[in-house]
């Protein structure tokens, strides 16, 4: 049976990958998607969730708007990082589905009660919904199948802070109500948590587009090189290749400029493949803390790996995969989505 997957993003050029796998995974069922303020604001995380789903043809599912703030702290964008809208140079047609008349945690609390111990849940953003919806239903550990979440770093330099993450910085006090939420859960219900030392190594390359292309039948051949004018879009067959391309060629282009060469960090796509096949994840027990007070520290994610606290641990954190295995797998799946949504003889 497909996993049914209720997913948090701030939809985001990694974020959009995210549920593009998902819609091309037939082993994923989307019960909701939950719009996180993050990125860029919660309304248009909103928007461009409703886009995607056009451009995938997907059925009718649920989206739902979330928090415009996080829980005490103002919020704070990064509109530099993902483009004006999130989805780098994407240009999405305005889409005529309609948002969900209940909140992102109403969507959260909701779910879970309908399907107690058949939902598993994604969360690539900030933590807010699900802190909220944790507010109004604190038995909602117990009623998820498991929890994946994206963010944190441990042992590793932040990306935000020279210590912390972007997904717990927007949010720190969500993040710590989360992860003390799960608290005294057994082993096999603790979240999974893909962090930044994990995630920065599943590095996407010009070259993975280009399979990524091919494996659509998309014409012509689809090039991203570093020395392209940045007035470059891509003139791919395939909307989704497209689209995709034009989001993923601004990310590859801001690591680029921060020095941390011509590629995009795939983070939120992989912790989607997680959340349908956790064993490409090696982990181990951990119990998680957020800094809420530190000086220089503030939004770190801190882990306990050898019992020091005395408190049971409250997560399975990442430390090891193989990116190779997970890009042969997002190719092959997203592809053949591509090329069956979008024949090449119909485009």
């Amino acid at each position: 049976m497909a996993k049914r997957i209720l997913l948090d993003v701030d939809t985001g050029i990694d974020d959009s990958l995210a549920l593009i796998y998902l819609l091309a995974s037939p082993d994923a069922e989307i019960v909701g998607i939950a719009s996180s303020a993050g990125n860029v604001s919660a309304q248009q995380v909103a928007a461009n969730n409703l886009a995607w789903l056009d451009v995938c043809k997907a059925p009718d599912i649920e989206v739902a708007l979330g928090s415009a703030r996080p829980l005490v702290i103002p919020l704070v964008t990064t509109e530099e990082t993902h483009g004006p809208k999130g989805i780098g140079y994407a240009n999405l047609p305005e889409s005529a589905r309609t948002l969900s008349t209940r909140t992102a945690a109403d969507l959260w609390v909701d779910t879970v009660r309908a399907h107690p111990g058949a939902v598993t849940g994604l969360v690539t953003g900030p933590l807010t919904n699900l802190a909220i919806a944790l507010y109004r239903e604190p038995e909602l550990p117990r009623l998820l199948d498991r929890l994946v979440v994206m963010g944190g770093a441990f042992n590793y330099a932040g990306n935000t802070t020279p210590t912390t993450e972007w997904n717990i910085s927007v949010d720190p006090e969500a993040a710590k109500v989360v992860f003390d939420a799960f608290s005294g859960l057994p082993a096999d219900r603790c979240p999974i948590v893909c962090s930044l030392d994990i995630t920065e190594t599943i590095e996407m390359l010009p070259a993975h587009v280009a399979r990524l292309a091919a494996a659509a039948e998309s014409v012509p051949v689809e090039t991203i090189s570093p020395d392209d004018a940045r007035t470059v879009r891509s003139s791919a067959s395939n909307p989704i290749v497209r689209h995709f391309s034009d989001a993923v060629r601004f990310y590859m282009e801001f690591h680029r400029d921060y020095d941390q060469g011509f590629l995009a960090h795939m983070h939120d796509p992989f912790a989607a493949a997680v959340a349908l096949d956790p064993s490409l994840l090696v982990t181990r027990p951990a119990t998680v803390d957020v800094e809420l007070t530190g000086t220089l520290t503030r939004g770190m994610t801190v882990a306990d790996l050898t019992g020091m606290w005395g408190r049971p641990p409250n997560a399975a954190i990442g430390v090891r995969t193989d990116p190779d295995v997970f890009f042969d797998r997002l190719i092959e799946r997203v592809g053949r989505y591509a090329r069956t949504l979008y024949p090449a003889e119909t485009i």
